[in-house]
């Protein structure tokens, strides 16, 4: 087993750095032990009420394509809601050592995508609207607008109020904002569901283009996305209010 050393010199392995699940993780702090990690937790809780969703002592995710896996209920999207800066929550989560949802909001957004499991928007607005609002604050260009609705299909229905679509049609437009402009995370949430075969292949081999180039993934799904031809880094599991690595 690979070991780490932290500032006491004392060796801790790679695998409970990673969990949290020593003393010298929680006094510390995982910014002082793991400087080059693309994801660092520490002390993270989220409540509803009285109800605790998620405990996380510490987690590390290092860059690259992260499969995160959980049954219905364990807190899959409220940690990815976190992630995106959507929802609040107590603790600490430092994007590339440096920008967190709470503290650098504007930039952290910007290098921070996410996509709904099952996206909810106004029924009044079109795809065209919330493509340009969306596109406009990330920084994405209008080509890039455009190769995006042409790539997941959307331009097919650009025009029309979001009130008509189907369940597949409010998948592809989520999956279409979640890639504009220029992030170093996307979060997609359960990003199968209601794909067809040819949207699911379009959609796996954008995730390796853009992974080539440097761009991080967290694929939020109950399913072995492994089963579906996706070259997966890292595999977590969400469970008992806590994330391990497996």
């Amino acid at each position: 087993m690979k070991f780490l050393k932290t500032s006491r010199q004392k060796n801790l392995p790679v695998r409970e750095l990673i969990e949290g699940k020593t003393e010298q993780t929680h006094k510390i702090g995982i910014p002082h032990l793991l400087p080059d990690s693309m994801l660092q937790i520490n002390s993270l809780q989220k409540k509803y009420g009285d109800k605790m969703i998620l405990d996380i002592g510490a987690l590390f995710i290092p860059g690259g394509i992260t499969h995160l896996k959980g049954i219905n209920g364990s807190g899959k999207t409220t940690f990815s809601k976190i992630i995106a800066g959507l929802i609040p929550f107590r603790g600490e989560i430092l994007l590339h050592n440096n920008l967190s949802p709470d503290k650098t909001k504007v930039a952290y957004r910007k290098l921070v995508n996410y996509a709904e499991s099952e996206p909810d928007y106004p029924d009044y607005f079109t795809a065209h609207d919330l493509i340009e609002f969306v596109g406009k604050a990330k920084g994405s260009t209008r080509e890039e607008r455009n190769e995006l609705t042409m790539k997941f299909g959307v331009n097919n229905f650009l025009y029309d109020t979001i009130g008509t679509y189907s369940s597949g049609m409010l998948k592809r437009l989520s999956l279409c904002l979640a890639f504009l402009g220029s992030p170093s995370l996307i979060l997609l949430d359960e990003p199968f569901n209601t794909l067809d075969a040819d949207a699911i292949e379009m959609l796996k081999n954008h995730v390796h283009d853009l992974h080539k180039k440097g761009v991080n993934f967290i694929l939020v799904s109950h399913q072995d996305i492994r089963e579906l031809g996706i070259n997966v880094d890292n595999s977590y599991l969400v469970k008992n209010h806590n994330i391990t690595l497996l």
